[in-house]
């Protein structure tokens, strides 16, 4: 999870807050 979440922030650019907290919702459904 951790890598993932790196990942998205080492893209960086615009709309990084949403892709992450995206991502975190995705994860959080996943368990």
């Amino acid at each position: 999870m951790s890598v993932r979440q790196i990942a998205v922030y080492g893209k960086g650019g615009i709309g990084k807050s949403t892709t992450s907290s995206n991502l975190s919702a995705a994860l959080s459904q996943l368990g």
